[in-house]
């Protein structure tokens, strides 16, 4: 087994050199797409305000009346600053996590190489769908409960309308698509420690009860203060965690089976010796 690793000696001076070069690369992906990013900051956000639109449709109030306001001079400035930095953010995570597994990868063996690559692939996957799920039906709601809230003028009462901020909503949907996002890594995670050992399934299921209570925790402080959004990321997070017990439960079926056909292979060997 020591053949199979592909790491050699080196003085730390060269380990530094090598960490130096993946952080440039990763900081130059960053910066183009940041650049190509803030060229069409507009557009990205006239596509992040759609969840604004359907949860006005929701509402069933008048959508050219729909608008979002910023209140100082520079304000949607560094919003579009903002935006770009998100996107570049997401469009540069596949080249920054290469980068990474390039660093990472001649201090493993083969088989742990190729057990670490799906989980390369599942967490940028895992996360879009935690981002998908916020844009098309989290905001949308999150925003459509907000807006239920609104006073129309009537006798005895004054109109009270939502006229949300450029960058309030920005960081609303932000906070959403990152709280989803790294909620869904989850399975991600439990099935690494499962891996190496640190966790099991059975573990996992015994305190099932404490997930719970700690998910709904998670979900106050990650979320804004309000009851919508914090039971939406509440529940999937239950949800990804018995995902969790299953992905373990595999790894240890997987473990097994490898354990079992090395103990078969070992008395085969012994076998052949002793004839």
């Amino acid at each position: 087994m020591t053949g199979d690793i592909d790491d050699k000696p080196q003085p730390l001076i060269e380990h530094l050199m090598e960490l130096r070069t993946r952080l440039i690369w990763s900081l130059v992906a960053f910066f183009v797409a940041f650049i190509a990013c803030f060229a069409f900051a507009k557009h990205l956000f006239n596509y992040l305000v759609y969840p604004y639109k359907w949860a006005v449709e929701w509402a069933h109030l008048d959508l050219a009346k729909a608008e979002l306001i910023y209140t100082a001079p520079q304000e949607f400035f560094f919003t579009q600053v903002k935006v770009a930095m998100f996107g570049a953010l997401v469009i540069s995570f596949p080249i920054i996590a290469a980068q990474i597994y390039k660093f990472v990868a001649p201090g493993l063996y083969k088989n742990e190489r190729s057990a670490f690559l799906p989980f390369l692939i599942a967490s940028p996957i895992l996360f879009l769908m935690g981002a998908a799920l916020v844009y098309f039906f989290f905001t949308p709601m999150v925003m459509w409960f907000f807006l239920k809230m609104q006073q129309t003028p009537a006798e005895g009462q004054v109109g009270i309308a939502l006229l949300p901020k450029v960058s309030e909503y920005l960081s609303l949907i932000m906070t959403l698509v990152f709280s989803f996002g790294l909620v869904f890594q989850l399975p991600v995670i439990t099935t690494l420690l499962a891996r190496v050992g640190l966790l099991t399934s059975a573990w996992l299921a015994e305190k099932r009860k404490y997930a719970i209570v700690f998910a709904f925790i998670v979900a106050a402080v990650l979320t804004p203060p309000d009851p919508m959004s914090q039971i939406g990321l509440a529940l999937p997070t239950i949800l990804l965690y018995e995902v969790s017990i299953y992905a373990a439960r595999l790894v240890e079926r997987q473990r097994a089976r490898q354990a079992l056909e090395e103990s078969d292979e070992t008395s085969d060997v012994a076998k052949t010796d002793s004839v």
